[in-house]
């Protein structure tokens, strides 16, 4: 159940205009502060979570692994993704909910 709601959330998020996707939006959304969330794929490279990791601290961004590359970029309609940026507060809120239950 957990999944389907985190996954719908995101969803309504990209249908929102309020989800950046990919390794480059997701960063500059971090680094301009329009970011309110950032999810990276658990099958993702170690590289990519490290950058993420690093700069999600610097910009005290919250970041969470959750999902594959398949699964996120399914759930927001495109190909596959290792990282996603929510920058909508409240949806934001709303998926860390789900991610923490």
């Amino acid at each position: 159940m957990k999944q389907n709601k985190v996954m719908s959330l995101l969803g309504l998020a990209m249908r929102g205009h309020n989800l950046v996707s990919g390794e480059f939006q997701t960063l500059q959304s971090v680094k301009n502060g329009s970011a309110m969330l950032v999810i990276i794929a658990q099958d993702a490279s170690a590289n990519t979570k490290k950058l993420f990791t690093d700069k999600c601290s610097f910009y005290e961004v919250p970041v969470y692994e959750y999902g594959t590359k398949e699964a996120l970029g399914r759930a927001i309609g495109k190909d596959i993704r290792s990282s996603l940026g929510v920058c909508d507060a409240g949806l934001a809120d709303a998926v860390i909910k789900q991610l923490e239950r």
